[in-house]
């Protein structure tokens, strides 16, 4: 068993920063990633293009440079590796995180590959790798997905976008684009509110052209497979479909977090409880970092406004040892 100061759990981007403050303060880390680095980001959308500006989504003061001042995946995923190499960052990839708990003063981490004692952990697993189902007969058929990827893929196809937020639109738009029939099927009377301000006229105007079919304040009672059956004000109805990508948002692993001893806000929001000033939980030097901070609230933190986590925590790491 290899005992290991500081163990962060998860590479993204927030994971790194904390490794890198970590480094620079001489404590004994490891970063233990169940995939590759920026494992979230790399499952991304092959043509996203980030909200926030290049600079917002620098870590440790470094200049990430990229063609248009809103960088896209591959130049955030060519940024965050090259700092892990060229900072020769202690991380594991592609080995899962499995347990942790507390006996004394020390965690005992155990994961698929291996088992850590540690002092402290970090745990800074993001949001991105549990979909939020929508639980309807059909919705494990094999037309159906709820990650989108690359648009050819739906060429000449019917293609049915349940959802209404940035990924649902950018899927919409990219995959009529490439000869989809697409048609947006969304829970509420409009367009996501926080869908990005330069995409929010293109898809206005394709539904209003209708260049892409819309039908609001929609409930989804089952999806076979060749149709989808839905119900709106006017009525049931079904729909002709080939395809499904159902990007209805993701979640934090809360059964991680209760399993590890976090306490959660006992609402539908599912905060986890930590302290403002230093990240740490409820549970002596366990700290959160990053996205899961917010719970179901995954629009809360994101990287430009949580790399500070990084320093804050390892400041508190810092002045326990």
């Amino acid at each position: 068993m290899k005992h290991i100061d500081l163990i962060i759990v998860g590479g993204g981007p927030i994971g790194i920063a904390c490794g890198l403050e970590a480094k620079k303060k001489g404590i004994n880390y490891c970063i233990i990633e169940k995939g590759t680095i920026t494992n979230s980001l790399y499952n991304y959308p092959l043509n996203m293009q980030f909200f926030s500006s290049s600079e917002k989504l620098e870590i440790d003061d470094i200049p990430f440079i990229s063609n248009e001042a809103k960088p896209k995946r591959n130049e955030a995923l060519e940024y965050y590796r090259r700092i892990v190499t060229s900072n020769d960052l202690n991380i594991n990839l592609f080995e899962k995180v499995v347990t942790v708990h507390k006996e004394g003063d020390i965690f005992h981490l155990t994961t698929d590959k291996s088992h850590y004692t540690s002092s402290y952990i970090i745990i800074a697993t993001g949001f991105y790798d549990l979909p939020n189902t929508i639980d309807i007969p059909g919705e494990d058929l094999p037309k159906v997905s709820h990650y989108y990827k690359d648009p050819h893929f739906f060429a000449k196809q019917k293609l049915a976008v349940i959802g209404a937020s940035n990924s649902a639109v950018d899927a919409a738009l990219e995959c009529y684009r490439k000869g989809a029939d697409v048609t947006m099927l969304i829970r509420g009377p409009e367009i996501g509110k926080r869908v990005k301000y330069w995409v929010r006229p293109d898809i206005m105007n394709r539904i209003e052209e209708g260049s892409i079919k819309v039908f609001y304040n929609v409930t989804i009672n089952k999806i076979l497979p060749k149709t989808i059956q839905i119900c709106n004000p006017d009525g049931e109805f079904s729909i002709q479909n080939d395809f499904v990508l159902a990007l209805t948002g993701y979640k934090p692993n809360f059964e991680f977090l209760k399993k590890t001893g976090i306490q959660l806000s006992d609402d539908q929001k599912l905060y986890p409880q930590y302290n403002n000033e230093t990240m740490e939980t409820n549970i002596e030097n366990l700290y959160l970092a990053g996205v899961i901070c917010g719970g179901m609230d995954t629009h809360i933190w994101f990287i430009e406004n949580s790399r500070i986590h990084a320093k804050t925590i390892l400041n508190s790491i810092s002045k326990k040892k």
